[in-house]
């Protein structure tokens, strides 16, 4: 049995599946890269039957990224195989990651059919696939859920059929600790060829223990590889959070006596691109990279720290990618000092005319603001107008009057499909009046569901990024906009958030 524990990075499939995650190939892309210089084993890049920009997406991840095996999610039926081994046709290495639900609630009430059906469907499935790569990997859905003789019968015969990987999900995070450790051993020791496949755990957070089940399945279940994401992402209370599965490995060797090939250096950028990315704000006591994780605000705690770290601490904030903080850049600061920082930061832009348009917005920041922090060159380099995909909202300007006992207005100036728009309304306040303007000309009907703001940087000349999430005929999109003026930022938000929903298809149901 190896020790090295595989870790399996979810954040472009299981994660986007969140309501307002979806990222377009360009922000998908740029997290893919982020996650090879953490030195993820497995990237699932996404789902590629489920529409054609998840297709384009893994193809360009695939055709990309070399020091990660890029996987694809598909369905246990032919045609998803089949495309998913198209989009991988470019990748160094590649696995295709296919699914069938095997719980007798799953097969009664979702498939409709029956467990001998289900059987044959995967025993095929599974080797359709492995006539097209050589890597391959099993998940039966909802398989904490599922009556374990089945289970015993279906593993053995896909691994007879090449599934090098099998992964066993608690796809509703139903499952605590101990019992699901217990569920993966009696499996291994059931099966008589379990020896010939890595078994791989994938638990969700709806009770809060996806993090604990996962370490449960890898020490008492002896899985060796865990499907997780950055941040937790993912759907309903999101999925084990890689940074936690990580940092408890390496912290606790002596327990898990295992080793990761993470770089865990990276670990803050990769949390941060994610959060800006997304629009999910990592709260700030979330373990290893909230903004608390590291911080003693009690007179005891400081004074342990400051006489020995180790009192306290039990990682070193350095080691997951925390700085001081320390300004790097200002106004006259040139283009390669700025494609270095990014360099630094584990930013990757695709082409010279990215670089230029992030760099002419960094020089137009530093002109507004003095102060460069890490966070606000992130923030940049997340702004979907630095992206080399066509918008059909652009920001241009925009005015707003706001004075005690007067009702606010704003004007805003913005591109729809390149030409310039004029518009402007009142509001409840400056933020309201700006997006009702916005919305008066666009007329899209979308609901807004959520709006936060968040300072990037601690003090008041700080960037306010800005999350709008809207929803419309089913949808769920969330845009994101960073300016020191919040109003701004908002303003850029609500059209970040309209591009999306211009931009979103329809994504077939995945498993989780």
């Amino acid at each position: 049995m190896t020790d090295k524990l595989i870790i399996f990075d979810t954040t472009l499939r299981d994660g986007e599946q969140s309501p307002g995650a979806s990222m377009t190939r360009d922000e998908k892309l740029r997290i893919a890269r982020q996650l090879e210089r953490l030195r993820v084993d497995v990237i699932e890049a996404g789902f590629a039957a489920s529409s054609n920009g998840d297709f384009e997406a893994v193809k360009t991840i695939a055709e990309a990224i070399k020091d990660s095996t890029i996987c694809s999610l598909s369905r246990a039926n032919d045609r998803d195989i089949s495309r998913a081994a198209e989009a991988l046709k470019g990748a160094n290495s590649g696995r295709i990651h296919t699914f069938i639900a095997t719980s007798p609630l799953h097969m009664e009430k979702k498939l409709r059919m029956t467990p001998d059906q289900v059987f044959e469907q995967a025993k095929q499935s599974v080797r359709f696939a492995r006539n097209l790569v050589g890597d391959v990997e099993f998940s039966p859905e909802d398989g904490y859920r599922s009556d374990m003789d089945f289970l015993c019968r279906i593993l053995e015969a896909v691994i007879a059929e090449g599934a090098s990987t099998i992964n066993v999900p608690d796809t509703v995070g139903y499952a605590v600790p101990e019992l699901y450790g217990e569920f993966i051993r009696t499996l291994r020791e059931r099966i008589p060829n379990s020896d010939k496949a890595i078994w791989s755990v994938h638990c969700h957070n709806d009770l809060g223990m996806a993090v604990a089940n996962s370490l449960a399945g890898v020490k008492i279940g002896g899985a060796r590889q865990v499907e997780c994401t950055i941040n937790g992402l993912g759907e309903r209370a999101g999925n084990c959070s890689l940074e936690e599965v990580v940092m408890a490995v390496k912290t606790r060797r002596d327990y898990f006596g295992l080793d990761v090939g993470i770089d865990t250096s990276h670990i803050v950028a990769a949390s941060r691109m994610v959060s800006q990315t997304t629009g999910f704000v990592v709260q700030p006591n979330k373990a290893v990279v909230g903004a608390n994780a590291f911080a003693h605000a009690s007179g005891i705690h400081q004074d342990g720290v400051l006489k020995a770290r180790d009192t306290y601490e039990i990682m070193r904030a350095e080691d997951v990618g925390w700085t001081t903080n320390k300004i790097v850049l200002g106004k006259l600061s040139g283009r390669n000092a700025f494609k270095q920082r990014l360099q630094d930061l584990g930013v990757s832009l695709d082409s010279e005319t990215e670089i230029n348009s992030a760099f002419a917005k960094f020089k137009e920041l530093a002109d507004r603001k003095s102060e460069i922090f890490d966070e606000d060159i992130l923030a940049l380099v997340s702004d979907e107008s630095v992206t080399s995909e066509k918008e059909q909202f652009g920001f241009v300007s925009m005015s707003q009057h706001s004075e005690t006992g007067e009702r606010p207005h704003a004007a805003v100036v913005f591109t729809v499909g390149g030409k310039e728009v004029r518009t402007e309304s009142d509001g409840n306040g400056p933020v309201d009046a700006s997006l009702k303007a916005i919305e008066a000309h666009v007329q899209s009907g979308a609901e807004m569901v959520l709006y936060s703001v968040n300072a990037i940087s601690g003090s008041t000349e700080s960037q306010g990024e800005v999350t709008v999430r809207l929803q419309n005929s089913g949808r769920v999109v969330n845009g994101v906009g960073s300016d020191p003026d919040i109003v701004v930022a908002s303003a850029k938000a609500y059209l970040s958030a309209l591009n999306k929903l211009q931009s979103t298809t329809d994504r077939v149901a995945a498993q989780g």
